[in-house]
């Protein structure tokens, strides 16, 4: 719509503008008792008279708000995001310099970089405008011109709020920043919540907020902008049995990055173990980056799995994942960051495995300065939660059923640490834990490589696990896994993303 003729051409006399399947649908929608968008969407309309004051307003997946109001306040800088980039002179920002005005300051450890980054923010802003107008100027834009119009109104409307707000000694933000080695910038505030309120908070009367992990209400309460005591916990029990879920322990050792080259090929041997357990049904690994995603594809490839391993990159993973689930073979599908709101019910997947503890990045700016402050309890929150929402994957219903593997040392470390702050149900799901036994490699290898056809050999599509989280239906004679250690440092708490 963005790129149609009515916003690209100066007094444009649209044959269809009442009919136009965009404006039409959203006119219906606003008008309607019920809509239903996108949380994208919906923030996106804040401030406009589209959709107007609700009654309620109800929310999926709620325990995202806060980062979603952080992606929403960013500001990125670069080549993908400024039509202009090119033509700009950069500064390169030393995020160790201290404040303009000699102070140290508190609103972040990078105030002197930040200053000079206001001056560049203000120059670039009028550069924007400038360019702006000059396409307005135009009778008749093309779609790329319109576009860059599009983006650069964006743009002066970002700059001018991010100055306004960072020359403000009354405002309560702290922003922090990121610089890429070829300069690109982030800016990012630490204060969500102050943006939730115009986008989401004044939007209706009554919300209801739905999550299977809100793990502490006034830790969400507090990052999210709302009182406590103006918010009511419903908690709901699970109704999916704890024998439809097992988790099976398969840890092969620590996926740290200074540790994960020796773990990797492991994680690898037993992905082809757990491959053959499953020989008819469909898997998700959890690879959390393309790092170790591309390093587990190469060794299955070279333990002869290969053509059952489906991978994709940034710009395919949509195209790739239905590709995945529309297939009737019982491949494995290699996937980072798709922990969260994906519906692989039935037998569209009947495993999946977490490979690595999902910790926040480190060198994450926000992240970084959190834990200086000593928020580690925040940090093992959001990667535990994570688990939990990865863990829901394949089983999306009372009657469904599916098994989670963890490969990665850490993780039990982290149930360790977060023991206390678990929903019940995800508890005794941890309690029943038990470590599987599955084909011995060479087995698995000799069932499953060289071919093109089904494989002959695995588990029954109807695994359960009995009352000691022990497999049921697998194979009597393989070995156990060999990296079921449960001796781990607590130490290790830092993720690399």
């Amino acid at each position: 719509m963005n790129r149609a003729p009515c916003v690209r051409e100066r007094g444009y006399d649209c044959s269809i503008k009442h009919r136009c399947p965009y404006f039409s649908d959203r006119a219906i929608a606003a008008n309607r008792q019920i809509a239903a968008m996108t949380l994208a969407y919906f923030m996106q309309t804040a401030g406009s008279e589209l959709f107007r004051t609700r009654d309620v307003c109800v929310i999926d997946e709620a325990h995202g708000l806060a980062e979603w109001a952080e992606m929403y306040a960013t500001i990125d800088l670069g080549p993908r995001t400024v039509p202009i980039w090119d033509d700009l002179s950069v500064p390169e920002i030393d995020l160790s310099e201290p404040r303009s005005d000699g102070s140290s300051g508190s609103r972040s450890d990078s105030d002197g970089a930040l200053d000079r980054l206001a001056r560049f923010a203000d120059s670039l802003s009028s550069v924007c405008a400038r360019r702006k107008d000059e396409l307005l100027a135009k009778r008749e834009l093309t779609p790329d011109e319109a576009a860059e119009r599009d983006r650069l109104q964006e743009l002066v409307s970002e700059l001018d709020w991010f100055v306004k707000d960072y020359r403000d000694p009354e405002s309560p933000t702290t922003w922090v920043l990121d610089q890429d080695a070829d300069r690109s910038l982030s800016i990012k505030p630490l204060n969500p919540e102050r943006y939730l309120q115009h986008t989401v908070w004044d939007r209706a009367n009554r919300f209801a907020l739905l999550s299977a992990t809100i793990l502490s209400k006034e830790t969400f309460c507090r990052g999210v902008g709302l009182d406590p005591d103006r918010v009511a916990l419903v908690d709901v029990d699970h109704t999916f049995p704890v024998e439809n879920r097992p988790l099976y322990d398969v840890t092969q050792g620590k996926m740290t990055y200074d540790e994960r080259d020796e773990t990797i090929p492991k994680v690898a041997r037993v992905l082809v173990r757990i491959m053959a357990e499953h020989g008819d049904d469909k898997g998700i690994v959890h690879a959390h980056s393309y790092a170790i995603q591309r390093r587990l594809a190469d060794f299955l490839a070279d333990f002869g799995v290969g053509d059952r391993v489906r991978v994709h990159d940034r710009e395919d993973r949509d195209a790739a994942l239905e590709a995945w689930k529309e297939s009737d073979r019982a491949g494995v599908f290699l996937a980072v960051k798709m922990e969260e709101a994906l519906d692989l019910k039935g037998d569209l997947a009947r495993w999946q495995v977490v490979c690595k503890a999902p910790y926040l990045n480190t060198n994450d700016p926000r992240v970084a300065h959190r834990l200086e402050r000593g928020q580690w309890a925040w940090y093992r929150r959001e990667a535990l939660g994570t688990v939990i929402q990865a863990c829901g994957r394949v089983v999306r219903s009372s009657e469904d059923y599916g098994a989670t593997y963890l490969a990665d040392s850490s993780l039990l470390d982290l149930f360790e640490r977060t023991r206390g702050e678990m929903p019940a149900w995800f508890a005794e799901q941890v309690e029943r834990m038990g470590t599987p036994e599955l084909p011995s490699f060479e087995a698995a290898t000799g069932a499953l490589a060289g071919t093109n056809e089904e494989p002959s050999s695995g588990g029954s599509s109807s695994r359960r696990a009995d009352d000691t989280g022990r497999a049921i239906g697998t194979h009597e004679t393989g070995e156990s896994s060999p990296g079921a250690d449960r001796s781990h440092p607590l130490s290790d708490v830092w993720g690399d993303g």
